[in-house]
């Protein structure tokens, strides 16, 4: 966005990208489109794109500008044409936009998410040959705007393909937050007998170095398949386009900003991993059955009342006071090392504990992790655990602190206070193992 006071000047004069407008400042006079502001630099120099096809920036400092024409049309990409083959299996694709539908729109240079997701399905033709893809187009966000809402829409999405006899579903996903959605939907989709795949790209589906289609193409490939069953994140495995690892939902996380295999599996190993020939080499001894015990259950309670926290160096302990005070019912904490706040520091005011226990106090569940990401938390080691787990905090063992909050989240929507906190500590999910074996930290 340009600035607060460039908006304003172009809102009042009927202004938006892609218009053709006259310009006018000091000695210099131009016509050209209005492009969008990049995301770098300057939020107050107004960047037109001149009838020659260069960019000129403008300062807007006593400008003068004035419409000439509207954009002609609405931004469209190129669709697939969704014909079914009744020789392959039927697969579920549920579209919520990210980076992986995603395009640049090279007349005014903006990234726009793309509004239909046979627009990206026609940039992989490969997948006529693989399944019958379905479409539900249930939003197009980016991943950081999705709340517990969007997640019990995504679950009852599933619901509806696995209803409609779907060998496996495949969710595009913006990468930020998938591992909270890969998490959360492992415990919403209770019993799950089919898979569910999570993808992405880092880079956009028109960019030379994309990595949306290898991706696509492998989630597609387990899917048709319809093992192995349970909730996963399918993304490249390295950095080259040879494959990609399925990871465990409740065991994924993002681990890179921008690398093309910045997923990586915690405190375990890949489930698999998944070839675009079609070949998927199995990993996990366990996978392919289900995690979960029972027929196949929708539980998409989920209570937003809980936080996630850190402990640092001298943090202000009343940040759980606050939590308390706005009613949460319950708080996740992302401690250091095998799972420590502050406890007995210099300065009392800085101790976590009185704090943590008057949240308990008043009802709130308070959960243990580590912001160590690998390994697990223990409360018998030193003496300051020993005080913090007495006061009634839950550790997590080796659960990821997502996969901890979403958990909280979910037990607190569909169980009462009680038997939320009993379970907060027992795997449901393949989220805690028994043992955290030494060489899964070198995955």
């Amino acid at each position: 966005m340009y600035s607060e006071k460039v908006e304003k000047l172009l809102k009042e004069k009927d202004i938006a990208i892609g218009d053709v407008v006259s310009v006018k400042t000091g000695k210099i006079a131009v016509e050209g489109e209005l492009m969008p502001r990049p995301e770098l630099g300057d939020t107050s120099i107004l960047i037109i794109k001149l009838k020659n096809g260069y960019n000129l920036g403008l300062s807007s400092k006593g400008v003068e500008i004035k419409k000439i024409s509207k954009r002609e049309g609405e931004i469209k990409f190129p669709s697939a044409d969704l014909t079914a083959n009744a020789a392959l299996p039927k697969v579920g694709l549920i579209y919520t936009g990210g980076t992986i539908g995603s395009k640049v729109d090279y007349k005014t240079g903006g990234v726009y998410m793309l509004t239909k997701p046979e627009e990206l399905l026609y940039e992989i033709p490969e997948i006529s040959g693989i399944a019958n893809v379905e479409v539900n187009n249930l939003m197009s966000v980016a991943s950081e705007d999705l709340s517990h809402v969007d997640w019990e829409a995504m679950a009852k999405a599933v619901k509806e393909f696995v209803d409609n006899g779907a060998s496996g579903v495949i969710i595009t996903h913006g990468t930020d937050t998938a591992h909270y959605t890969a998490a959360v939907l492992s415990f919403m989709l209770k019993g799950i007998d089919i898979p569910v795949v999570i993808t992405g790209a880092q880079r956009s589906s028109d960019r030379g170095a994309s990595d949306a289609f290898i991706n696509f193409i492998c989630a597609a490939r387990v899917a048709a398949a319809g093992s192995p069953k349970g909730v996963f994140l399918c993304m490249h495995s390295s950095s080259s386009d040879d494959a990609c690892h399925l990871l465990s939902g409740v065991r994924a996380r993002k681990m890179h900003t921008s690398r093309r295999d910045a997923f990586r599996p915690i405190n375990g190993k890949p489930v698999a991993y998944v070839f675009p020939s079609g070949e998927i080499k199995m990993v996990s001894k366990t996978a392919g059955a289900k995690l979960q015990q029972g027929k196949f259950e929708l539980k998409t309670g989920f209570d937003p009342l809980v936080a996630m926290v850190k402990a640092y160096p001298g943090s202000n302990p009343e940040i759980i006071d606050f939590y308390v005070q706005k009613g949460y019912h319950g708080i996740i904490i992302e401690g250091t090392g095998l799972g420590h706040t502050p406890v007995s520091p210099k300065n009392e005011k800085l101790s976590w504990l009185p704090h943590i226990k008057g949240a308990i106090k008043k009802g709130l569940i308070v959960g243990m992790t580590s912001q160590c990401i690998y390994g697990r938390v223990n409360p018998n080691v030193y003496r300051n655990l020993r005080l913090v787990s007495s006061a009634g905090v839950v550790y997590c063992e080796d659960m990821t602190p997502e996969t901890a909050y979403v958990k909280l989240g979910w037990l607190l929507g569909n169980y009462k206070p009680e038997e939320a906190q009993r379970l907060l500590s027992q795997n449901i999910a393949g989220e805690i193992k028994e043992r955290t074996l030494y060489d899964e930290f070198l995955v």
